[in-house]
């Protein structure tokens, strides 16, 4: 499940090896990140600074409307934030664009987060709760079924951050029935197409998206209805919760980096604090292996 390429050996890696391991639902791992981290004093400054300025999980750049939504600071502070997480999305960007060019025609870069807080005993209400096993949908608006890569990076000087798994959305598809249900919605089928309204709504956010960018958040297809459904099963049924089945934790050392499919994956941060994440929004199309997508394994089932 996890392929691990020290940053020295990257370029001596199969072409194809990143490629085929993340659209597999596999892990890359990567021993030191190879996408430059911020100065040790920005670094101190994340890691110091906002777990005081900041009470929720994520302060997440937008480069949709460039800012920092809900962030209330000191102007120097927000500027200082935004350029660090800025740079930060920047360089990831040029790491796919390098490693996998085949992904980057019509993608979407999107959102760089920094997550201070730490995941353990939080004490939140399930769906908010990172700590449950669960695989990702919808994020900031509707995919329509193109794929979540996330790339992330601990940077905590002294603690891993730990990851659990149960298998690849296919395995638990397969495995438990109840996920096959929750998708459909109460429907004989799991529906996947947009319909007429679906397609008037989502012509009416985009409209109105260009002027109030992140009004995109609210776009939503059957599709991303279908994974959200799925989603809030495992977080929200303490029968499936239960059970371990499959079930392995995976460890990240300080400064180390992975990279996922996180629609494609299930996955939980059972403890960790200070990391890095960006997420990229890559076309369906632009896979080698669309049959091994979600969106292709609800439609077999559909």
């Amino acid at each position: 499940m996890v392929d691990r390429y020290p940053l020295r050996a990257l370029d001596d890696a199969a072409p194809d090896a990143v490629r085929e391991t993340l659209e597999a639902s596999g892990v890359v791992y990567f021993e030191k990140s190879p996408v430059p981290l911020p100065s040790d004093e920005d670094l101190v400054f994340l890691r110091e600074t906002l777990p005081s300025q900041h009470r929720v999980k994520n302060i997440s750049y937008h480069p949709e409307s460039d800012s920092i939504p809900r962030f209330e600071a000191a102007s120097d502070v927000q500027e200082r934030v935004k350029a660090i997480l800025k740079a930060h999305r920047e360089g990831v960007a040029a790491f796919f664009s390098n490693a996998v060019p085949t992904w980057v025609p019509n993608w979407t870069v999107g959102t760089t987060s920094f997550r201070s807080a730490e995941e353990r005993g939080r004490d939140l209400k399930p769906r908010s709760s990172n700590e449950i096993v669960h695989i990702d949908a919808g994020a900031y608006g509707a995919t329509n079924g193109n794929r979540l890569l996330r790339f992330f990076v601990n940077v905590n000087p002294t603690e891993d951050r730990v990851w659990g798994t149960k298998g690849s959305f296919g395995d638990l598809i397969a495995r438990y029935p109840e996920l096959s249900m929750a998708a459909r919605g109460g429907r004989d089928r799991v529906k996947l197409e947009k319909g007429v309204g679906d397609k008037l709504y989502s012509g009416v956010v985009n409209g109105l998206s260009k002027a109030y960018p992140l009004l995109k958040v609210i776009d939503s297809s059957p599709y991303d209805r279908a994974m959200r459904r799925v989603h809030n099963y495992m977080k929200d049924t303490e029968s499936f919760q239960q059970d371990l089945t499959g079930y392995q934790e995976i460890r990240f050392p300080p400064y180390s980096a992975w990279s996922v499919f996180t629609d494609g994956i299930s996955h939980s941060a059972v403890s960790g604090r200070f990391a890095f994440i960006t997420t990229i929004l890559v076309p369906l199309a632009n896979l080698s292996h669309p049959e091994l997508a979600p969106y292709e394994v609800l439609a077999s089932i559909a």
